[in-house]
């Protein structure tokens, strides 16, 4: 298992999605901390430790996976409204 953490900026970004992003968001949360269906952001790299998860449809979680410390650091959170 992974430890997951949100930036500063990650959190107030959480604290602001619409009532549709909330579930998505806890959903990527728990899927963070299992490293099984993770995407990588630069596809010329896919061992970059840069990644991307899709959230709900309308939305992208963009975390840095820190394999030597288990964890993983979301630095960036875009939905559409």
């Amino acid at each position: 298992m992974y430890a997951g953490d949100l930036d500063s900026v990650v959190r107030q970004q959480a604290d602001a999605l619409p009532t549709e992003a909330i579930n998505p968001f806890r959903e990527l949360r728990a899927l963070l901390e299992t490293p099984l269906e993770w995407s990588a952001l630069n596809l010329d790299s896919p061992k970059a430790n840069l990644l991307t998860q899709a959230l709900g449809g309308r939305g992208l979680a963009v975390y840095l996976v820190l394999d030597e410390q288990r964890g993983v650091y979301i630095v960036r959170i875009d939905w559409l409204s």
